[in-house]
């Protein structure tokens, strides 16, 4: 083979103007775009797939369908209409920066990367999304489909989280001056379609003649891998309390921590190890009885493993405030996954003996 040639930004977008996915927040070739639009739909697909944001995106947009719209509205609204998408922090950030926003900024999107960093829940790369699609700033957003591809094109040796500063000059110094906003997206597109994490779909890629990785016949060996830890483990035991029509006990969640704002069964706080019998008693909610349900509920987030007993039983008691009564389906896409979870689980029809 021989030597690869520089990467053509005139080639990856004319791939990307032929093959790009239509997603909601996509607007007309070289078109411009609204700021609110694109910063809500990248704060939704950080740690999510497109398929799974593009309904939610438009039912947000739906119901808050400006900056100032959002801005006006109860976090705990924000929270129940981000059910499901997981990462919740992202939505209380969300809130907040609407806020911010609008009374710093008058309702203007600060069109800089700095003065958007300065954002509540906008990092770097955020920042980089929506001054490059929005605002037309020569930049890109590295993200781990952009650091594969510019790891992979220039046989970077370094692992991509190390290396980000650098992958973020090299991709700007390949960002044209026409339509940046459009090659920072194509960047993500031909990463998240073609230059896959395993089985890269060389053949029809648009870059393969620059890739430096596919010359020497080693995709596989870009970027390189860094080791990590494993997540720590949290405990707890919750408590899945009936009525007499079936309905289900849910409390909103007002302790700090990783569901907080949010509808879960009443629990014990989480713990480094499991709950002891005077904390399991001290948190449960009053019934003649509890029976254990067999099985542990496991839910992974970032950087936590939470393992969940549940302990189910039956009461005729009105639910105190910050109370309510579900129906206790488990499909119900309002409530967190981890809820939905604990809520198929506590349905077993052969509990354990009692505990008491």
């Amino acid at each position: 083979m021989s030597a690869p040639s520089t990467p053509c930004a005139d080639r990856l977008l004319a791939w990307f103007k032929r093959y790009r996915r239509a997603l909601p927040w996509r607007g007309p070739w070289g078109g411009k775009r609204d700021p609110y639009r694109v910063w809500l739909s990248e704060i939704m697909l950080q740690q999510t797939q497109a398929a799974t944001v593009v309904p939610r995106y438009e039912a947000f947009l739906d119901r808050w369908p400006t900056v100032d719209a959002l801005a006006r509205a109860h976090e705990r609204e924000v929270l129940d209409a981000w059910a499901g998408l997981g990462y919740y922090r992202r939505a209380r950030n969300l809130h907040r920066a609407a806020q911010v926003i609008v009374t710093a900024w008058s309702g203007r999107f600060p069109g800089s990367v700095k003065e958007l960093e300065s954002l509540p829940g906008v990092g770097a790369y955020t920042a980089a999304a929506i001054a490059a699609l929005a605002f037309g700033v020569r930049t890109v957003a590295v993200d781990g489909n952009v650091a594969r591809v510019l790891a992979r094109v220039f046989a970077i040796p370094t692992p991509a989280g190390r290396s980000s500063r650098r992958l973020q000059a090299i991709g700007a110094d390949l960002a044209p001056e026409a339509l940046p906003g459009e090659f920072a997206e194509a960047l993500i597109e031909l990463g998240a379609l073609v230059c896959r994490p395993r089985e890269p779909r060389c053949g029809i890629c648009p870059w393969q003649s620059a890739c430096e990785a596919f010359r020497t016949g080693r995709t596989a060996d870009f970027p390189v891998s860094v080791s990590r830890k494993r997540p720590a483990v949290r405990y707890s035991v919750a408590f899945r309390l009936t009525n007499r029509r079936g309905e289900v006990l849910l409390r909103r969640q007002s302790d700090p921590g990783p569901f907080q704002g949010m509808l879960v069964l009443p629990a014990t706080p989480w713990a480094a190890t499991r709950p002891s019998p005077a904390a399991v008693q001290a948190a449960e909610p009053q019934a003649p009885a509890w029976h254990r349900v067999a099985g542990v509920v496991e839910h992974g987030l970032t950087h936590l493993t939470l393992r969940t007993e549940i302990r189910a039983g039956a009461t005729t008691r009105d639910p105190a405030p910050g109370e309510i009564w579900h129906p206790g389906r488990d499909d119900d896409q309002r409530l967190p996954a981890y809820t939905r979870k604990l809520l198929a689980h506590g349905a077993d029809p052969e509990p354990a003996a009692a505990v008491r």
